[in-house]
C-alpha cells in the first residue's frame, strides 16, 4: 500500500484540503508526504479520452502540482484481445482531437508506446514525478496492470490516485441483499436506481498547469490508420470521434430521435439511436455526462436502460472475468458447435443470401458500425442458423467494431447465444426474412447496402428467391450470380438448432 507513513492514505496536504481519495478505491491508493512543489503529476489517459468530467484530470489539478498529460499505447492487453482494426482508426483521431484540447489549456500529451507498467514508472524516474493519477479500468488484465503499478510506484514513493471515470457505479459497488453480484438484469438495474448518481459531472478545466519536458513520440509513427488499402474510407462521412464529437452527437439525439427512442430504436432504415457506443467507449462522453443530460428528457427511460446494459456487462465482466472466452453458463461447453469454414466466410462478407444478414454485415464492413436490432439479427443467425460458435462472431466483431468493447462484446454474444447472463431462451431463433420485413418495410436499409437488389419490390426483398423469373429480369438480379441463392433454408436451420439445443435443455 502507498500510504502516508503512520496515519491511514490520508496526507496532510489532503487533510488541509479536506479531500481525499475516493470511498470506492481498490488497495493501493494513497499517499506521500514528502513532495516537492514543483515536481509533476502524471495524469495517465487511458479510456477517458476528455477533458470534461475527467476525475483523475480534475484531482491532479487540485493538487497544485504541474500537470503532464500521458497516454500510452499499451501492448500489454493479452494477444486475441489488442485493439482491433476499426478501433484503431477511431483511437487515432481521438488522440488528435483530446491532444488539440490539452494543448488549448496548456498541456500538451505526451504519447508512449509499451507495456503500461513499464512505461509509466519510467516516466515516474525521468520527470521526478511526484503523482500518477488515472481512471479506472474493469477487465482483469488491466486490474491485474493498475495493481502492480501501484505497488512499484509505493515502492517509489510515489502517490497513485485511481479513480471511476467510466461507469455510473462500479461493479463491486452494486450486491444483492446476500452481497453477490447480480445474475439478471432487470434487478441490477433496478438496484442501480435505488443507488442514485453517485456524483455530478466534473466541469472541464480552464487552464492546466504544465510540466516543461522533452516530447513524446509522433502518433503518425504508431500506424494506427490503415493503408493499401485503406478500408476506413467508409468511417470518415458517418464518425466525428472526439470529445466535441460525442457531445455533439449527445444534442443530436436529445433533440431529435430521443422523443420517440422507445418506439423507432428497432426500426433499420432511419436514425433512430444515439450512435454513442464508440464515443463511450473510448471515454470521449461519460456515462455520468449522458445520465444528467438525459435523465430528464421525456420518455427517455429506455434509452437510459441501454446505458444500463453497457453498466451490466462491465458488472459481468469484472466478476466473471473469462466472460469472452468462456461460456457463463457452463452446460454449454457441451454444445456441438459445426465447424463451417465458407459458411463463416459467407456471413463475414455479407454474402448469406438473407438480405437483412447481408445489410447487416456490408454496414459493419463499410462504416465499422452496426444497428442494434441487425447486431441481433445478424449474430442470431451465425449461432442459429449456422451453429458456428458464438466466440467467431466475437472475434470479428472485435476487429471490425469502432464501439468495440470486451464487456459489451461478450455479454451480447452471450446473451443471443442462450448462454449468457439473463440470455435470450435458446428456441428464439430470428426468422431473418420476417424479421426484415418487420424492422425494414419499405426496405431503406436494405438498398442501401445491397444495391445489387435494389430495384425488387418491397414484397420480395427480403426473400429474392421468391420472385418469379420476370420480376427478378426486370430487376436486374440474378441468383447465384449477381447476389446469392441463401446459403441454408431457415426452416432447415431453425430445426437442426432446436434439434442441437434440445440436447442442453435440461440445463438452460
Amino acid at each position: 500500500l502507498v500510504r502516508f507513513r503512520g496515519r491511514g492514505n490520508r496526507c496532510p496536504r489532503q487533510m488541509a484540503q479536506g479531500r481525499e481519495d475516493d470511498g470506492n478505491a481498490p488497495p493501493g491508493t494513497g499517499c506521500t508526504e514528502d513532495v516537492t512543489p514543483a515536481s509533476p503529476a502524471i495524469v495517465w489517459f487511458r479510456n477517458d479520452l476528455r477533458v470534461g468530467d475527467n476525475p483523475a484530470l480534475v484531482a491532479a489539478i487540485e493538487s497544485g502540482r504541474p500537470i503532464a498529460c500521458l497516454y500510452v499505447f499499451d501492448e500489454v492487453t493479452p494477444g486475441r484481445w489488442r485493439m482491433g482494426g476499426a478501433s484503431r482508426w477511431w483511437l487515432h483521431h481521438s488522440l488528435l482531437r483530446l491532444a488539440a484540447s490539452l494543448e488549448r489549456l496548456g498541456a500538451p500529451l505526451i504519447l508512449r508506446r509499451g507495456i503500461a507498467h513499464d512505461v509509466v514508472p519510467r516516466l515516474v524516474s525521468e520527470f521526478d514525478a511526484a503523482a500518477v493519477y488515472w481512471n479506472r479500468q474493469y477487465e482483469a488484465f488491466a486490474v491485474a496492470q493498475d495493481t502492480r503499478i501501484k505497488m512499484r510506484l509505493g515502492a517509489m514513493g510515489v502517490e497513485a490516485h485511481s479513480f471511476n471515470g467510466s461507469l455510473l457505479h462500479e461493479p463491486w459497488t452494486v450486491k444483492t441483499k446476500t452481497g453477490e453480484p447480480y445474475r439478471v438484469f432487470t434487478p441490477f438495474w433496478r438496484a442501480c436506481a435505488q443507488l442514485g448518481l453517485a456524483r455530478s459531472p466534473l466541469p472541464s478545466p480552464k487552464r492546466i498547469a504544465p510540466f516543461a519536458h522533452a516530447g513524446g513520440e509522433n502518433l503518425t509513427q504508431w500506424r494506427l490508420l490503415p493503408t493499401k488499402p485503406n478500408w476506413a474510407v467508409g468511417f470518415e462521412p458517418e464518425w466525428t470521434p472526439g470529445e466535441a464529437g460525442a457531445h455533439a452527437a449527445l444534442i443530436r439525439f436529445l433533440e431529435g430521435p430521443a422523443a420517440t427512442y422507445a418506439n423507432d430504436r428497432d426500426q433499420l432504415g432511419i436514425h433512430g439511436t444515439s450512435r454513442l457506443s464508440p464515443h463511450l467507449h473510448f471515454g470521449e462522453i461519460s456515462p455520468v455526462q449522458i445520465w444528467a443530460a438525459a435523465h430528464n428528457a421525456p420518455r427517455a427511460e429506455k434509452f437510459l436502460s441501454e446505458v444500463g446494459w453497457r453498466e451490466f456487462a462491465h458488472h459481468l465482466l469484472f466478476h466473471w472475468p473469462n466472460l469472452p472466452e468462456r461460456n457463463w453458463r457452463g452446460s454449454f461447453d457441451a454444445f456441438p458447435w459445426r465447424t463451417d469454414a465458407s459458411g463463416l466466410a459467407a456471413w463475414q462478407r455479407g454474402q448469406t443470401g438473407y438480405p437483412v444478414v447481408d445489410a447487416a454485415m456490408r454496414e459493419l464492413w463499410t462504416t465499422g458500425y452496426m444497428h442494434n436490432r441487425a447486431r441481433m439479427i445478424a449474430a442470431s443467425f451465425l449461432i442459429k442458423h449456422l451453429l458456428i460458435d458464438w466466440r467467431a462472431g466475437e472475434d470479428w466483431f472485435w476487429d471490425t467494431l469502432l464501439d468495440a468493447d470486451l464487456a459489451n462484446n461478450a455479454a451480447s454474444w452471450q446473451w443471443i447465444a442462450g448462454c449468457g447472463a439473463d440470455a435470450a431462451p435458446y428456441f428464439r431463433i430470428f426468422n431473418p426474412v420476417t424479421q426484415g420485413e418487420r424492422y425494414d418495410a419499405n426496405g431503406v436499409y436494405v438498398r442501401r447496402w445491397i444495391p445489387e437488389i435494389a430495384a425488387l419490390p418491397n414484397n420480395v426483398l427480403h426473400q429474392p428467391w421468391q420472385a418469379d423469373a420476370e420480376t427478378l429480369s426486370t430487376a436486374g438480379v440474378r441468383l447465384g450470380q449477381t447476389y446469392p441463392y441463401p446459403i441454408v433454408e431457415h426452416g432447415v436451420a431453425r430445426q437442426r438448432a432446436l434439434a442441437a439445443f434440445s440436447s442442453l435443455r435440461s440445463e438452460i
